[in-house]
């Protein structure tokens, strides 16, 4: 009698039924990939907005260091205009006003117009005078300068105010080069967010059906490990995006600063950026389950790892150096914590003995054969 070609033919199922359960987790799976994405473009502005958030706020930052004049540091919250910033502006507009060191600002006070901006300079009384004498001779005398004469202050209200505002906060923001570029990065960010939100849901669903085929031990070590590898990956996107971006983008866009240029950080460019980087951050995260792997198919062992933990620290500091392009305060922030999971490591290597995947018996698997003869 011909043997059956069938792989499946000693298993509780056939391999047309372990098709049609695998096109039905299948299903599940891209139905809820589907919703995730669809929530995601949604709320597309929200997670473009989070995306955007350590460049904006690196380029708030730079513009209070940097001013238009002199490199002058500014005063004021990154919403307001440097009281610097106004000077400038009197010298531009007002070429009779007092000395630079006269003129102060007052941030948004009520006017009639609600889309003017009010500024406040400092003026000496003989000198508005001396304006009004000029305008109508008659009715204003000539000004008579007192002794030790002291200024006072003069609220100019106007919508071109505003507009300089809007002008400065928006040079303070990241850019678009053509017309389609915000679009398509709309798309870009709600489906790279889709996806993450939606990964736990479609591996679970693969996990149900993998799950049927597994021994007791081997999904004892899938139960255990996998939250811990996404939990790790999680922990490493979430310190580069909060610990490490804030240094980064200082310490590039100090050079900006340095060279006295003003950066036009575009949008495209920063999404892979500020994908790439978490993402290195993630993966570099996983360090103590890739030495538990390798303990457990005795490539290493525990001794070993100790033994060479000088070579270790050696290699992550030159990982820590190619994978973080910025000042070494950035690059120790990415070596210390892997310093750290390497001894996780070893202590995870410790914790009970060393087991081969035949030391338990494959009692009650579906996919285990019959009977033995």
């Amino acid at each position: 009698m011909a043997q059956s070609q069938d792989l499946f033919d000693d298993s509780t199922m056939t391999f047309g039924e372990h098709l049609e359960v695998l096109r039905y987790y299948l299903i599940r799976a891209i139905i809820g990939l589907v919703i995730f994405v669809g929530f995601a473009l949604y709320k597309g502005q929200v997670i473009v907005g989070i995306v955007r958030a350590p460049i904006d706020s690196a380029l708030r930052a730079h513009g209070e260091k940097v001013n238009f004049k002199d490199d002058l540091a500014v005063e004021d919250g990154p919403e307001a205009f440097s009281t610097e910033w106004w000077k400038q502006l009197a010298d531009w507009d007002f070429p009779d006003a007092p000395p630079e060191e006269e003129v102060s600002l007052v941030k948004q006070l009520k006017t009639n117009d609600p889309d003017a901006r009010t500024i406040q300079i400092e003026v000496l009384p003989s000198e508005l005078v001396a304006v009004l004498h000029a305008y109508d001779p008659q009715k204003y005398s000539d000004p008579v300068v007192p002794e030790n004469e002291k200024t006072v202050p003069l609220r100019i209200a106007d919508k071109s105010f505003a507009e300089l505002e809007s002008v400065v906060i928006r040079q303070n923001q990241a850019v678009t080069l053509n017309v389609q570029e915000a679009f398509l990065m709309y798309l870009k960010v709600a489906l790279i967010a889709g996806f993450v939100m939606g990964s736990p849901w479609v591996i679970y669903q693969i996990w149900q059906f993998v799950a049927a085929g597994l021994y007791p031990h081997e999904r004892k070590y899938v139960y255990i490990y996998l939250p811990m590898s996404t939990i790790l990956f999680l922990v490493g996107v979430v310190f580069c995006f909060y610990a490490v971006f804030p240094f980064v983008l200082n310490f590039l866009l100090g050079f900006n600063a340095l060279l006295k240029v003003q950066p036009q950080i575009r949008l495209s460019e920063w999404v892979s950026f500020a994908v790439t980087l978490p993402m290195m951050f993630g993966v570099s995260f996983q360090l103590p389950l890739v030495m538990l792997f390798l303990e457990r198919i005795s490539i290493f062992d525990v001794t070993g790892y100790r033994e060479k933990r000088r070579m270790a620290v050696l290699v992550i500091a030159f990982l820590s150096m190619m994978l973080t392009p910025a000042d070494p305060m950035s690059m120790l922030l990415m070596m210390i914590p892997l310093v750290i999971l390497y001894e996780f490591g070893i202590i995870l290597c410790g914790i009970g003995a060393k087991k081969s995947g035949f030391d338990d018996k494959p009692t009650d698997s579906p996919y285990a054969s019959g009977a033995s003869s």
